[in-house]
């Protein structure tokens, strides 16, 4: 089970994959995509003024939109060619990063930060493009000479701490967002520190929810009762954490992930019954939520339901083909 911290169609993922293996030029598949609607208009008016940048950058972030990164790629890349402006350069930056082409990020935001060096953004991208690239000197150094100058700069240390997470050194990381928390205790900074002391059990995680949760009596912060839950539940603290669960869940009913946790404390508790109820609204309130219907499986095992469970184990697999443990189970009742 694998916990979660929030256009498709199989069509457009096919004339995605079959773009994303060719050249610049559209496949015939892509220029099929690209010739209907919601993208048609743009397509149109394109033709007829093919050296309008606003047009292509406009069709860019609407296949954006539609998790078409790769195909809109070429659309940036020719705004671009027309109008190098910031705005442009912002778009096209976010796309090579979104496709993980972190070589061409790299020498794009390069040259836009010599272009524009009165826009930090571009200085705080390249910091990422750098990380994704692998390059973890190069991507810390932006931060460290912000750092460098004004050490008091709370901000340089938050970013600083989340790139540290994407670069897996989850110590300094922690470091760099306590640093940034004593300097300006925010929330957003508090919720991502909870997030590295939820993981490692730390019980300062209770501590920064609990400021959380005081700056703000009115508007609960459901994500600071959510890691308290979680916290409650790994120590095995059944009580307290369903009291967590069940304000979240009064506070947003909707947030599914909540439902599913409570499920798995009366899982635990070898509550079946209740189990399936919590899991059961779970997939109620996110219908797409492959945990959902996996935990229905596994408590509808338990209960020698095993047909029913059998058929939740392949919703999970439909919503989610790579979740293992549902196809272990799977196979096993099966055999």
């Amino acid at each position: 089970m694998k916990r979660n911290f929030a256009f498709g169609g199989l069509a457009l993922a096919i004339i995605l994959f079959t773009f994303s293996a060719c050249t610049d030029s559209p496949s015939a598949a892509s220029n099929e995509l690209l010739n209907r609607p919601p993208f048609k208009g743009l397509t149109d008016s394109i033709r007829q003024f093919p050296k309008e940048a606003t047009l292509y950058l406009n069709r860019g972030l609407l296949l954006s939109q539609q998790n078409l990164h790769e195909l809109a790629t070429a659309d940036y890349r020719k705004a671009w060619e027309l109008r190098p402006d910031e705005i442009t350069a912002m778009e096209y930056s976010a796309n090579l990063m979104l496709t993980n082409d972190g070589a061409a990020a790299v020498k794009f935001l390069e040259d836009c930060r010599k272009q524009f060096p009165d826009n930090g953004e571009f200085n705080r991208r390249l910091s990422e493009a750098y990380a994704l690239s692998g390059r973890r000197s190069e991507a810390l150094a932006q931060y460290d000479a912000l750092i460098g100058r004004d050490s008091l700069n709370f901000m340089a240390w938050y970013e600083r701490g989340l790139l540290l997470i994407r670069l897996k050194d989850t110590a300094a990381a922690e470091a760099s967002l306590e640093r940034s928390y004593a300097i300006q205790p925010v929330t957003y900074t508090a919720l991502a520190l909870a997030n590295l002391y939820s993981v490692k059990m730390n019980p300062r995680v209770l501590t920064l929810c609990d400021d959380i949760l005081s700056k703000d009596s009115v508007n609960v912060n459901v994500d600071a009762l959510f890691l308290k839950g979680i916290y409650f539940s790994d120590k095995k603290d059944y009580a307290q954490a369903l009291a967590s669960f069940e304000a979240c869940i009064k506070a947003d009913w909707k947030f599914a992930d909540a439902h599913i946790e409570k499920g798995i404390v009366y899982f635990e508790q070898k509550n079946y019954p209740q189990a399936l109820s919590a899991f059961t609204v779970a997939a109620t309130v996110e219908n797409t939520n492959a945990d959902a219907y996996y935990w229905q499986g596994r408590c509808q095992e338990m209960q020698q339901n095993k047909e029913a469970a059998a058929e939740n184990y392949e919703r999970a697999l439909s919503f989610d083909p790579g979740f293992l443990e549902a196809e272990l189970r799977l196979e096993r009742l099966r055999n």
